[in-house]
């Protein structure tokens, strides 16, 4: 089983003490990045935090994490709900500092077929599970990172915040808005030892994935995983997986605004 680089988030030491083991929060853990993820992070000296919705799917993760060395904590949640996500956040960190934290968990709904507009349950969900959560997540962990003085958040937002997608309208908004505090949340915290990373993939493929876009847009998974922890270990600001969707994003701002809206109206992946 392939494994990141040596060592690549060091644990959190004081004058007092020195932690043996590196504690990783993982949220989305139950989907298919999250427990790419896992399983690349998954090593001896390592504790895991998983969180995600399907319990089996946690559950065979942690298997395989546990199988590779890691120590492992399970934890089955909805990041729809605000105040069990800020609760959990709370008692986790406090049970022992939270060295890193990859907020992964997110949905990918667009407007269903037929319809012209996202049924507006849809546009709620999508906006509190790939924004206000995360957001909120990210808020509260650099909080108390920055207390500590280290930390590093990993947000996974998506190449399409670069695009106003008729197809995908909050979906794409939302992780717009995440990119935008992302950044802002690098600004605040970055000079008190919090390191803050967003990363906006294209298609990933993955088993059932649905995705019938072109072969040549899609990032194997493990490839993908592979890109966003060399990210998160570099600790830059932002990257964008694969790197011709950064291209995609010149287009858009270079178009006229007439051969854009056109070209994102035919666009439905």
């Amino acid at each position: 089983m392939s494994k990141t680089p040596d060592a690549p988030f060091p644990a959190n030491t004081t004058s007092e003490t020195v932690r043996v083991l590196r504690r990783i929060l993982i949220t989305g853990a139950s989907g298919a990045i999250g427990g790419a993820l896992a399983r690349r992070l998954a090593a001896p000296g390592t504790h895991l935090l998983l969180w995600g919705r399907d319990m089996a799917r946690l559950t065979l993760i942690a298997t395989i994490c546990r199988a590779a060395g890691a120590t492992v904590e399970l934890r089955q949640i909805d990041l729809a709900e605000p105040a069990a996500s800020l609760a959990a956040i709370a008692a986790d960190d406090s049970a022992a500092p939270i060295d890193a934290a990859l907020l992964v968990a997110g949905q990918g709904d667009a407007v269903p077929p037929g319809q012209i507009v996202e049924p507006a349950e849809q546009v709620a969900r999508l906006a509190a599970v790939n924004f206000a959560g995360p957001a909120a997540l990210a808020a509260a962990l650099a909080t108390r990172m920055v207390a500590r003085g280290q930390g590093r958040i990993l947000l996974v937002g998506s190449a399409a915040a670069f695009h106003a997608l008729p197809h995908a309208p909050t979906y794409a908004a939302s992780k717009a808005g995440l990119a935008r505090f992302a950044d802002a949340l690098r600004l605040a915290v970055g000079p008190h030892g919090v390191i803050v990373t967003l990363v906006s993939p294209g298609f990933i493929d993955w088993a059932n994935g649905g995705r019938p876009v072109p072969r040549a847009l899609l990032l194997p998974l493990e490839e993908a995983a592979r890109r966003i922890l060399a990210a998160f270990d570099a600790g830059v600001g932002h990257a964008i997986i694969p790197r011709r969707f950064a291209l995609l994003r010149l287009l858009d701002r270079a178009l006229p605004g007439v051969a854009r809206d056109a070209l994102l109206r035919q666009f439905r992946p």
